[in-house]
Parts: C-alpha cells; structure tokens; sequence
C-alpha cells in the first residue's frame, strides 16, 4: 500500500497540507495586495513621473503593471493544464510545485531591484513571482481530494486560508513596523532618498524567504502524487487532452457543470476586487498626506486578513449546518451589498469598515469554492486534471474581470463605477447557484 493511501485523512498530512497556505500566503498579502502597489505608486510619486519608456513607447504606471499582470495570467492558464498533464503521467505534482513555489520565492527577492532604471527586470520579477505563486498554489489546491476525506475537505480547507491570513499577517506586521520606523532595524535612505522604500524593498526579501522556508514542512510530508496509468506520449499535451475529457466528463455531472458556471462569474468579481483594492483605496480615499496613505491602506489590508480568518472558520461551520451551497449563496448576496455599499465609501473611516466586511466574506467564499468542488468531483485519481480545469477558468474569469474593470474605469473616469459593476457578477452568481442542488453530507 502506497504512502499516500495510508496517510490520506491523517493530521500530519491534513497540517502538512493546509501549511503550504501558511508559507504562501504572505506573496499575496505583502505583494499582490499591500506594500507592493504602495511602493510601485511611490516610486513614480518620487520620480515625479507618470510615464516611463518601455519598448521604446511610453506607457503610464496604472495599465503598465495592469497589462503586466494580465500577460502573466494568460501565462498561468497556459502552464496549470500543461503541467498538470505532465504531473498526472509521471506522478512527480511534487516536483513541480517545487519549482513553481522555488521560481515564486526567488522572484519576490528580485523585487529588491525593482526601480525605473531596471524596469524591465523588476517586471520580470513581478511576472515569475505572480506565475510561481499560482501555478503552485493550483497544484497544492489539487492535492485536497488526495489528502483529506470527504467529511474533511471543508474544515481544512478553511484552516489552510486561516493558516494563510495568520502567517501573512505576521509577516505584513513585521513590514509594518521596518516601513513606518525604519531607524529602529537600521535601514538608512537608498537612491531615491526614501527610508520607507529601502524597507519596502526588504519586505519583498522576507516573502521570498519565508515562501521558501516554511514550504519545506509541506514538501517534507505531502505525496510525490498519483501516476496514471496508460502509454506515456505526447505527454506536453496531455494537459490539454485531459481539459478536454474533463470538459467531456461535465456533460455527464450536471451539479458540477453548473456549479463550476456559477464559480466562474462570482470568481471574476471575487479575485478582481482582491487584485484592485488597494489601488481603489489609494485612488478614491481622501487620506491626506502620503504618509497617512501608506499607513491606511496596510491598516486595511489588515483588518480584511484578521476578519478573515473569522470568516473562513464561520463559513465553514455554516456550510456544516446549512450546506456549501445555500452558504454560498448567502455570502454571494452579501457581496452584492457590499460592492453597493463601497460605491459611497470616500472618507477612510468608510473604508475600514468595507475592508472589515470584505474580509468576513472573502476568507470564506475562497475555502467553501474550494471544498466544494472537490466534493462534487468524480471518483477519480486524476485529481490534477480536474483542479487544472477548475484553476484555468478562475485565471480566465481574472482577465475577464480585470480587463471589463479597466474598460468600465476607463470610460467613466471612476472606479466606482466598476464597483458596481463587480457587484452584478455577484448577483448572477447567486443565481445560478440556485440551479445546483445542495450537496449531501458526507457519512
């Protein structure tokens, strides 16, 4: 009998498992969603620019790291099917996620050098990091129906994002302290003048770092995966092969098929508003000095991490009681009115208390999609494949979802009216979740 048969449902590789959240976490909290964009706003505040030259055109700040991170999407949707193809033959998920999470860390250290000067560098670093972090992140999420049974697959599910908020908050804390007192941890001014972007630029080492150092109690314990069985050709392509039976394989699960339509419109909204939040926040919040603006918008991105792991423990609780998909339906409406409120959100009292609500909801509509497809798979050992499918159609519903945001922010002139936009997504999702009957509870 094979390790991972022995293992599956035991605490050790539940922990092991819902740990890798842990070590990860903190890339998109520091990177994605907090000193990032502050720093990437800041540099060009400094330089006193809004345009640099890139391939020998000028672009401005906003849709240069907007086009950067949705090339790197479009990358991700790519590699996840054809990785997975490849890990579903060979049997070696682990290695891969190795690497992914390895190519991740290391990208976050490279941020150090990102400035105007080395602009193409410093992308490169933001690319990799965002390819690292989820192409690794879809490998880790495909291993839950391998790991943990059924009756299971909930609460560690939501320990895993709880672990996650924990970790990253921590983590963001510590930045916290090194970017609002720099003199305490000995960091002096850099090139630009800046003690508070020098100790930005030591926050993307420690992500880097701490990615790297905690999964290795993940990588120590989890399986080397499932081999599939057959003839081993075309093996690059198999990803693809195997997207294609998975799609075939719908047409005979009508809970998953229309569960996985309704995943795919609210997710667009949900992983819209986490990758945009802060630069909402920096945009249409009167904070007042840059100062005050720094120091509001990480305070923010804190409260939805503590809130949240409030509200992945809840959900999770309500999903035992009532059932995955009347919950999730529930905390759909709930995103409608949040998306309404945040259309009148200015002062940044308002905005605390959006980013509260936005936290007790995003923790737990991540976890319960998450638990709740596993749930609806078929008996199958080709997990990855089916989580591929599943990672590919949130990464396409992202470009979809950025890019309609950015059209509509465009032609407005405010992103308070994407806001609302966002919000219609999350209305069509309750919807169509009505259609998928509720799940039965596992003995």
């Amino acid at each position: 009998m094979s390790k991972t048969l022995v293992l599956k449902g035991s605490k050790k590789l539940l922990n092991a498992w819902a740990f890798y959240d842990w070590a990860n976490s903190v890339y998109s909290l520091v990177i994605s969603s907090a000193v990032f964009p502050i720093f990437y706003g800041a540099l060009f505040r400094v330089a006193g620019i809004e345009k640099v030259t890139v391939f020998g055109g000028e672009i401005a700040r906003a849709p240069l790291i907007s086009y950067t991170t949705s090339l790197a999407f479009i990358c991700i949707a790519i590699i996840t099917p054809l990785i997975s193809g490849v890990a579903d033959y060979l049997g070696n998920k682990k290695i891969f996620m190795k690497f992914f999470c390895y190519l991740g860390g290391f990208s976050c250290i490279g941020l150090y050098w990102f400035s105007l000067d080395n602009i193409y560098i410093g992308l490169l670093c933001y690319f990799f990091g965002l390819v690292g972090f989820w192409v690794s992140f879809a490998l880790n999420n495909s291993y839950l129906p391998d790991v943990a049974f059924p009756k299971q697959q909930d609460a560690v599910s939501a320990k895993g994002f709880s672990l996650g908020y924990i970790g990253s908050v921590i983590l963001l804390i510590f930045n916290l302290a090194m970017v609002m007192r720099p003199e305490l941890f000995g960091i002096s001014t850099d090139e630009s003048g800046s003690a508070e972007i020098k100790a930005m630029k030591y926050s993307f080492i420690t992500v880097g770092i701490w990615w790297i150092l905690f999964a290795q109690y993940s990588f120590y314990y989890l399986p080397a995966g499932y081999r599939k069985e057959g003839k081993r050709t075309n093996i690059i392509l198999n990803g693809f092969r195997e997207l294609k039976l998975v799609w075939h394989q719908l047409g005979n699960q009508t809970k998953l098929k229309r569960y996985l339509s309704a995943f795919f419109v609210y997710s667009m909204a949900v992983q819209t508003v986490m990758l945009i939040a802060t630069y909402f926040g920096e945009e249409e919040i009167a904070w007042g000095t840059d100062s005050e603006r720094t120091t509001g918008l990480i305070i923010s991105i804190l409260v939805i991490q503590l809130v949240a792991i409030f509200g992945a423990t809840v959900t999770a609780r309500a999903s035992n009681f009532f059932g995955n998909i009347k919950t999730l339906i529930v905390i759909n409406a709930l995103w409608v009115i949040i998306c309404i409120y945040a259309y009148f959100v200015k002062t940044p009292t308002d905005f605390y208390a959006a980013a509260g609500c936005v936290g007790l909801v995003m923790g737990g509509i991540q976890a319960l999609s998450r638990s709740t497809y596993s749930k609806l798979l078929p008996e199958t050992k080709d997990t990855t494949s089916f989580f591929s499918f599943y990672d590919v159609a949130e990464k396409i519903g992202i470009i979809i979802g950025t890019f309609l945001y950015g059209i509509i922010a465009q032609l407005t002139g405010s992103m308070r009216s994407s806001i609302i936009f966002l919000g219609l997504f999350f209305l069509v999702g309750m919807f169509l979740l009505v259609r998928v009957k509720e799940i039965q509870k596992p003995l």
